[in-house]
């Protein structure tokens, strides 16, 4: 039949050894020094050897208690370094994150609730905003991690994918058909520079289709065949259609989606949860 040490019994026998003393090792550990003596006297008599020399003042292990101690001493530490997980895993961190509109669907949803089965105890705080305002709010400390979608990452960046750009246009829609073109794309998107120059590298004019920063008016303006709008191939919104080689409009480039990630947040669910979203967007 299998035999179990008793952890109380190793840490006051390490204890004991570290100071020499019952007495000193009593006051570490916040016992009496009978105490001590009895949990020494038990772990003995349940291994059948003595562990410490007392013919001496000074407390020193025997042969059996040295050959002891290097085990008691990894014993100690897995217990406590298990208990500390634990205890990390039940408290709650709050995660301030932030990613571009183009990135919520449909992975933040499964995301989301996978995040809430395993690990329970993340709270996020979420921020949509585009690419370059999360990258600077990240670097003012105003997030902790960000997702954005770039052609060009920052050193930083790790790179989960990359995914095609594509002119979208109304279901059944002739205005990739009007010049000048008109860019349903609001100036601060990231891929309205993007459009620009590839529109210009082939001569074809533009001008804006209207004059906001709401990406919903973008798209119901392009559902509405007031014109033409750049998007990931993943994300194409309702009524419109991703335009092919036959609209006449010249090939885009690829957009990175990239992880940021400050490192402030430490423990197994913050881990957890940049597996999450690796997974997610890879």
């Amino acid at each position: 039949m299998a035999q179990n040490l008793d952890i109380a019994a190793l840490r006051a026998l390490l204890t004991v050894s570290e100071t020499g003393s019952v007495t000193q090792a009593a006051r570490l550990l916040n016992l009496t020094q009978s105490a001590v003596s009895m949990q020494i006297r038990r772990l003995e008599e349940a291994l059948d050897k003595v562990l410490f020399d007392r013919a001496n003042r000074k407390m020193a292990l025997t042969r059996a208690g040295r050959s002891l101690l290097d085990h008691a001493r990894r014993i100690c530490a897995e217990n406590d370094a298990a208990l500390a997980r634990l205890r990390a895993a039940d408290a709650e961190v709050t995660v301030r994150f932030g990613l571009p509109h183009d990135l919520v669907s449909p992975q933040m949803p499964h995301l989301l609730r996978a995040l809430s089965e395993q690990w329970p105890m993340v709270r996020l705080q979420l921020a949509s905003r585009r690419s370059q305002t999360l990258r600077r709010m990240l670097d003012a400390g105003e997030l902790d991690m960000i997702l954005t979608t770039e052609e060009t990452p920052g050193p930083e960046a790790e790179v989960l994918s990359a995914d095609q750009l594509v002119w979208i246009g109304a279901q059944l829609g002739r205005a990739f058909c009007a010049r000048p073109l008109m860019l349903s794309i609001e100036e601060g998107c990231a891929f309205y520079g993007a459009a620009l120059a590839t529109l210009e590298a082939v001569g074809i004019e533009s001008k804006p289709a209207f004059d906001g920063q709401s990406d919903e008016m973008a798209s119901a303006a392009v559902a509405a065949d007031m014109g033409v709008a750049v998007r990931l191939s993943r994300d194409i919104p309702p009524g419109c259609v991703a335009l092919g080689p036959e609209s006449g409009l010249p090939p885009l480039g690829r957009s990175r989606i990239c992880f940021y990630d400050t490192g402030r947040l430490t423990g197994d669910p913050v881990e957890g949860l940049r597996a999450l979203i690796r997974e997610a967007y890879a």
